[in-house]
């Protein structure tokens, strides 16, 4: 807790600060800093919340359905059947182990993942600077803060230049707000404390010192997160599960309630009658499917990570492959990302000495958020700099869309200003030879417009002498004299070409979306032959209600000039026509759109902000390495599809089978053991479904949850399982005349043989000879197979109420289960060719 002195702490005078917090403005000595993070804790509002080994394990037993199975396995045991209330507790808590492991090596393969892109924070330490994973933050940091910056602790400013916040998620207002060193008033609000920055907010613009007071919970938005914990909005992913998960409630609900009142009525006894309905629910129930998407999901981050995607939010892998509309800046994604200065030129378009030293100066002296074009003027050799000082700067903004700094040099003291050259121009009074006339600028825009056309990035050079002030505000870039030009070259890919296609080919529409001028944009587009279907600028936007945004954005391709709240409109527009929105960013303004996308996507440079608002972060910032990536995704689906449609279907066909049954037989027709045993010998090889091969043509276009489609194949393929099942009972009853012993033992045997045979079937839409099984899943369904025949004729059996076939029993039970085979893949195809299912999203508004 903070100390009662430092309260108001943004109304101390900050050497006071320093001291009371035992620091320096040269920060803290490293041995400090570790003691004050044993003493504070790590800086994170909350420690996300991670079972121990025996929570996890426990919290499998948590379905209602294992409960009240466990509860009747208990009332058993006390009325003296004990031998069968201990089989049926090792099946569960068997069950309840293969779930535990999966999940558990699959929560430690995600975490290790996601601390490959953890947030990191400049801070002084030693006196010098060093980068660290921002929840090793501690009060009494000094905090090196520019532009991008996620801000990771409350604290106070010691410097700052042209420093401006974000800090909407706090206060709600809508543009950033400027901070500097300063005392507020103790009274003073969240909005008033000018000088503070704030956990959670991120620097717009500029850069600054500052001290750390407050981290983790103690922080502001700790303290707000505590009393008001907010969820992320589910994925489709979650919200598909979460569908399915009430379809199958109410299912066994209904199950459980009528087969107990049926037996009870025909005066079956009641515990029997109460262990065997809840054994056919939880047989009908894919128990295990939390762990098979944890598996699934984690396999599929692993596998991503080998393909340069980290995966920062594990349940957007399906949004990834669901995608069908992607949107991108060109720089670095379709071009090659190593911008050069072709040229700095004067008004007449000639190369110029002082353009290119103006230039130098100004990308040199600046200290706010590094860039491409500055670094590019950087590489370009200049005369030495020895006489030159900086005295303030004006950094960039998005408004503003230029960057000054002062110069002293000698008895002169320059303004030397560059941005995007209408923004330059606008705040122009002269040029080299006096006066702006209008033709000058006529000239100048025609020079720029022909440039931009040839595929260049044109960005002005303006300067000003100016008098001595104590500071330079915004206030001073007036009657700037426009001095040249400075012209950049950022090449396509010579692949991108094809990976467009490959995209395209994958169901995935690529949209730019850039804040290039149009010109540029179309050149590019040109370069790498994306056909542009339509184009739009920020200007057009501006004009532009949401309804006629929704009724143009899915025919235009290239957006142009547009600043980042435009982007997060048309992102908005996008999902409300009903697509899957991907968007790859990596600057400070990409944030807004990366959190609008259902996809959101950024590369391991990125500014903090952007890593902090993606769902992915490519490892290379590369439209190929985002192809392997959704395709990983569609198989991660696609897998996790398979075990729902097979469990789902083979478990109701079998316990729709078995409840009939018990309906017009003298016994039971399974006892509640051999049913639980039935179910935990299928769930082995179902676990090797998250390691199955996806025939090509799942992957090939973007899928989603379909609730009812599940519904629709459990009932039809189950259905189909049941005829095969009342095959066998009408053979054991009235073929070999069975006693209830031999009648079980035989349905048994079928019963898991069909499932493991439906398994392989269903698994694919092609003909299940044509689509290679993978090895685990094949080798499980082997030794499953395998056990399950030797079981009755093992002294394991007698205790689970099974006896050995007479051979020729048992060939007529695989005989059936290869009928059934050959049923269900005829059915197959009557089905989907019915379904006339295709694999594109189907299109729900939002």
């Amino acid at each position: 807790m903070i100390e009662q002195s430092l309260e108001q702490y943004w109304s101390l005078d900050p050497d006071r600060l320093l001291s009371a917090l035992g620091s320096s403005r040269m920060g803290l000595s490293s041995s400090e800093a570790q003691a004050r993070l044993v003493r504070y804790g790590p800086n994170q509002l909350r420690a996300r919340p991670r079972l121990s080994a025996l929570g996890l394990f426990f919290n499998q037993l948590k379905n209602p359905l294992v409960l009240i199975l466990l509860f009747a396995t208990g009332v058993s045991a006390i009325t003296g059947d004990w031998v069968d209330a201990l089989i049926v507790l090792l099946i569960v808590l068997g069950s309840s182990l293969l779930g535990f492991i999966q999940e558990y090596s699959a929560g430690n393969a995600v975490e290790r993942l996601r601390a490959r892109v953890a947030s990191k924070t400049a801070v002084l330490r030693d006196g010098d600077r060093r980068t660290i994973p921002s929840q090793q933050v501690v009060p009494g940091d000094i905090i090196l803060l520019s532009a991008g910056s996620l801000i990771p602790a409350d604290g106070v400013l010691l410097e700052a230049q042209d420093f401006y916040v974000n800090q909407a998620v706090l206060t709600g207002e809508t543009f950033p707000v400027e901070k500097r060193p300063g005392l507020p008033s103790p009274a003073a609000g969240l909005t008033d404390r000018t000088n503070c920055v704030f956990m959670g907010t991120n620097v717009r613009s500029g850069s600054a010192r500052a001290l750390c007071v407050l981290t983790g919970q103690q922080s502001t938005y700790g303290q707000i997160a505590r009393r008001l914990a907010v969820r992320q909005p589910d994925t489709e992913f979650e919200r598909g599960v979460r569908q399915f998960g009430s379809m199958l409630s109410r299912l066994m609900l209904v199950l459980v309630v009528t087969v107990l009142a049926i037996n009870v009525y025909f005066d079956k006894p009641v515990l029997d009658s109460l262990l065997f309905s809840v054994a056919v629910a939880v047989g009908l129930t894919p128990e295990l499917l939390p762990a098979i998407i944890s598996v699934t999901l984690s396999t599929g981050s692993r596998a991503m990570a080998k393909q340069g995607v980290i995966v920062r939010r594990l349940n957007a892998i399906e949004n990834f492959g669901s995608m069908d509309v992607l949107c991108t800046d060109k720089t670095g994604t379709l071009t090659a990302g190593v911008v050069k200065l072709d040229g700095a030129l004067d008004c007449d378009g000639r190369p110029s000495e002082s353009v290119l030293r103006f230039a130098y100066l100004n990308a040199k002296l600046q200290t706010g958020l590094a860039n491409p074009l500055d670094e590019a003027i950087l590489a370009t050799p200049v005369p030495p700099l020895d006489a030159v000082t900086k005295l303030d700067e004006i950094p960039f903004d998005f408004v503003r869309k230029r960057l000054s700094v002062v110069i002293q040099e000698g008895d002169s003291r320059k303004m030397l200003t560059k941005g995007a050259l209408e923004d330059v121009l606008a705040v122009c009074t002269r040029d080299a030879l006096g006066p702006l006339a209008a033709g000058a600028v006529s000239r100048i825009r025609a020079r720029y417009l022909e440039w931009s056309r040839q595929g260049f990035r044109v960005l002005g050079v303006a300067v000003r002498d100016l008098p001595i002030l104590a500071d330079y505000t915004r206030a001073d870039e007036v009657d700037l004299t426009f001095v040249g030009f400075l012209l950049f070259f950022d090449p396509a890919k010579p692949d991108v070409a094809q990976t467009i296609g490959n995209l395209a080919a994958m169901g995935i529409e690529l949209k730019i979306i850039t804040g290039d001028n149009l010109a540029v944009a179309r050149h590019v587009a040109e370069q790498i032959g994306l056909r542009i279907s339509g184009s739009m600028t920020g200007a057009e936007l501006l004009d532009m209600g949401d309804e006629a945004l929704w009724n143009r954005v899915e025919r235009v391709n290239l957006f142009a000039e547009v600043d980042p709240n435009q982007k997060e409109r048309i992102i908005l527009a996008l999902r409300k026509m009903g697509h899957v929105v991907g968007y790859l960013g990596d600057g400070i303004n990409d944030a807004p759109p990366l959190h609008a996308a259902d996809v959101g996507i950024s590369v391991d440079s990125a500014v903090d902000v952007a890593k902090e608002a993606a769902d992915f972060v490519l490892l290379e910032q590369d439209l190929s390495v985002l192809e392997r990536g959704v395709a990983l995704g569609r198989h991660t689906f696609a897998n996790t599809l398979k075990y729902v449609y097979v469990t789902t279907s083979a478990n109701f066909g079998n316990m729709f089978s078995v409840a009939g049954a018990s309906l017009f037989l003298p016994f039971l027709p399974m006892l509640p053991v051999q049913i639980l045993l039935a179910n935990f010998l299928t769930d082995f090889p179902a676990l090797g479904i998250s390691r199955d091969r996806v025939d090509p043509e799942l992957v090939e276009r973007p899928r989603r949850w379909n609730v009812a489609q599940i519904r629709n194949f459990m009932f039809t393929f189950g259905g189909v399982s049941s005829v095969f099942d009342y095959l066998a009972f009408g053979f054991l009853i009235f073929g070999v005349r069975a006693s209830a012993q031999t009648f079980r033992t035989g349905w048994f045997i079928e019963s898991v043989m069909t499932e493991l045979a439906v398994m392989l079937v269903i698994r694919t839409r092609r003909p299940f000879f044509r689509s290679r099984v993978g090895r685990v899943l094949a080798v499980a369904s082997a030794l499953v197979a395998g056990v399950t025949l030797l079981i009755p004729y093992s002294p394991f059996g007698r205790l689970l109420g099974l006896t050995p076939l007479a051979p020729s029993l048992l060939l007529t039970m695989l005989g059936i289960t290869g009928l059934y085979v050959l049923a269900t893949e005829a059915t197959k195809r009557v089905f989907y060719r019915r379904a006339n299912l295709k694999y594109t999203a189907p299109r729900t508004s939002r």
